[in-house]
Parts: C-alpha cells; sequence; structure tokens
C-alpha cells in the first residue's frame, strides 16, 4: 500500500500488524508505520508532522538494518535523512 501511495490505508493495516505482532517485531512495523504517516502528512501540507515522523521511522527502522523481512532498509534510511534535512513537502515515493 506504501508503494501505491495508498499512506492513510497503510497506516491502519500496518497498525493492526503491529498489535498482534510479538515483542521483537514492533519497532519494524511502528517505523513503517511512521513512514506512511509522514507522507500522508505531506499529502496533507504538515511540514512539522511530516518532519516528526520521518525521524520517528529513521529510530525505529535503524536497529533492523540492512535488511530486515526482506526489505533492504539501507536506501529508505537515506531517504528519510535526505528528507529531514530539505524538509520539503514534495516527497518522492518511499524507497520501499
Amino acid at each position: 500500500m506504501i508503494r501505491r501511495g495508498e499512506y492513510f490505508a497503510a497506516h491502519e493495516q500496518l497498525e493492526d500488524a503491529w498489535r498482534a505482532a510479538p515483542p521483537e517485531e514492533r519497532d519494524f512495523l511502528q517505523g513503517l508505520v511512521h513512514v506512511a504517516v509522514a507522507w500522508y502528512q505531506a499529502g496533507r501540507g504538515r511540514r512539522i508532522g511530516m518532519n516528526r515522523q520521518l525521524e520517528k521511522a529513521h529510530r525505529r527502522l535503524s536497529p533492523y538494518a540492512p535488511t530486515h523481512r526482506g526489505l533492504a532498509l539501507e536506501p529508505l534510511l537515506a531517504q528519510l535523512r535526505e528528507l529531514q534535512e530539505r524538509a520539503s513537502l514534495d516527497l518522492p515515493s518511499p524507497r520501499i
């Protein structure tokens, strides 16, 4: 859903998965929730909310790098850092 730009729906689905996940997977899933919410916030013109979510996503996903569950996290983590520095609401698609 994130890849298709369905950020709100992705957030909802990932939250359900996060709640049902074993403890060792929760931070990973919560990091993906933050990715979806960051892009959703950007689409709504909310720069502060977007930046906060980018920061939270990076913090939650970093421990799982370089890959987790078949997902290459390094490109995504690099993108999150770049977007925080740039602080533009015009976000390219997430590198997921």
